[in-house]
């Protein structure tokens, strides 16, 4: 299924929102609970999975509905579909502070894997499917990086990643060792595997974690400075305080004393 030829605009810096530009009858998909605004004549409509087992009948549509739950995602995703007669517009905002890539697939291989919480929305035709690693014991140890998404077809997707968005083309067996969690796309060629981090006081007492994304070349990957999981844990770790007045050195000295 060819997919439906979108134009798009994205805006802002660090809270991004991408509209879409849909002509008559074209459309895009979504995750749930990604739309910010739509001009009138815009149809919305509920479906399993991605859209792209449309005619595959039922049996079709639970596949790709499964696929996504596997992922942690919800089972449905909402079309946006141009019903009147003009172009008219739809947008979609940035989760949390990031910037949203877009990624033409039919100029990227036609596959795109990535992080399984990083898909955004993408034209209609575009399938939003799992990608298992070879290595079953990086399903059980390698956290994030086990279970990724994957984007086929010959479309435009866009992708959200946290903080500054580093582009890295690998040459041929360039090998580049990634923190799981700042891992957010790469091409079909690349290499993928998660490694132990070598050495008992690096594993216990690094802050890194126990396991890094190892990637080799040739191929195209994007990586974030700021993933959402790292954001999510400091934010609870300076709730967990309770304190009003922690930015003050008399309020420092009182949290000492009170232990």
């Amino acid at each position: 299924m060819a997919a439906h030829e979108i134009d798009y605009k994205v805006f802002g810096d660090d809270m991004q929102f991408v509209e879409i530009e849909l002509d008559p009858h074209e459309s895009v998909v979504a995750e749930a609970g990604s739309l910010m605004m739509m001009e009138d004549a815009i149809q919305m409509e509920t479906i399993f999975g991605d859209g792209s087992q449309s005619s595959g009948g039922l049996m079709g549509k639970l596949f790709g509905a499964g696929k996504r739950l596997l992922t942690g995602e919800s089972l449905f995703m909402t079309v946006f579909t141009n019903v009147g007669h003009g172009k008219k517009h739809v947008s979609f905002a940035a989760p949390y502070p990031g910037k949203i890539i877009p990624m033409d697939l039919a100029r990227l291989g036609g596959k795109v894997i990535c992080q399984k919480d990083a898909f955004l929305c993408a034209a209609k035709g575009v399938s939003v499917g799992i990608d298992f690693q070879r290595k079953l014991g990086t399903g059980f140890f390698g956290g994030e990086g086990f279970i990724m998404q994957k984007l086929e077809g010959d479309g435009l997707a866009f992708v959200h990643a946290g903080g500054t968005i580093y582009e890295r083309q690998l040459q041929p067996g360039e090998v580049l060792k990634i923190d799981t969690g700042c891992l957010v796309a790469m091409t079909r060629d690349v290499n993928y595997d998660i490694q132990f981090v070598g050495g008992v006081k690096t594993a216990l007492f690094g802050g890194e974690g126990l396991f890094f994304a190892t990637l080799k070349g040739p191929g195209k990957v994007w990586i974030q400075s700021l993933p959402f999981s790292r954001l999510a844990s400091r934010v609870f770790a300076a709730a967990g305080n309770g304190k009003k007045d922690e930015g003050s050195v008399l309020g420092g000295l009182a949290n000492i004393f009170e232990k």
